[in-house]
């Protein structure tokens, strides 16, 4: 708060976002020989590294032995996330890389349910690039058709205001903008309660 308490215009808001440099990188040929010696043990390099007057913590160190020390040679790959292939399949297909797509393609073979699942999401991503709002009953009726607990929980609340999400997935033009702005401010309000007055409110809002 105090960045905007001083600021006098909104560029003095901007925090400075140059790359800085990585401190332990003088001590990463130490790391990697002590590790191929057979010392695989975070713990051990902290006391090392503080008697030499190192500048790093605990964390910088950790971060680099796990990197030494990957994944087993010859064991499986590990299975992809909820949270990657829920990525995967609500991404544009232009958006996966390779490796995305790859994987995406071998769990969908792997869950035929899911392949299906999968389709009722392009085609609503679809409805939604397209602003094709008139087709959406059809898309509803055809994912109801099909009994997919997720797709078929969540298609039944368009239904409550038909014509108002209908409009939203054809017009061109939408209320937002607005509603971003909104949310913006009630942001900055729970931030400053009980602990700012208006006046660094009304600043903060102006200047973001």
């Amino acid at each position: 708060m105090l960045r905007y308490a001083n600021a006098a215009r909104w560029q003095d808001t901007i925090r400075d976002n140059r790359p800085r440099s990585t401190r332990p990188d003088p001590y990463r040929p130490y790391l990697e020989r002590r590790f191929a010696e057979g010392c695989t043990s975070v713990s051990h390099f902290p006391s090392e590294l503080v008697a030499d007057n190192a500048p790093v913590t605990y964390q910088m160190v950790r971060a680099r032995i796990a990197t030494l020390r990957g994944a087993p040679v010859g064991a499986p790959p590990r299975p992809p996330t909820v949270r990657q292939v829920t990525g995967w399949l609500t991404r544009h297909p232009t958006a996966l890389s390779e490796d995305d797509r790859a994987g995406l393609k071998d769990v969908l073979a792997r869950r035929p349910e899911l392949d299906r699942a999968a389709g009722h999401v392009r085609d609503f991503g679809e409805i939604l690039i397209g602003r094709l709002g008139p087709t959406l009953p059809t898309w509803i009726d055809a994912v109801e058709a099909s009994q997919l607990p997720g797709p078929t929980g969540f298609a039944p609340h368009p239904l409550r205001d038909l014509d108002a999400v209908t409009a939203g997935l054809t017009l061109d033009w939408s209320s937002g903008g607005i509603e971003g702005a909104v949310d913006r401010i009630k942001k900055i309000e729970r931030q400053l309660y009980g602990r700012a007055g208006f006046e660094l409110l009304r600043k903060m809002i102006l200047l973001q």
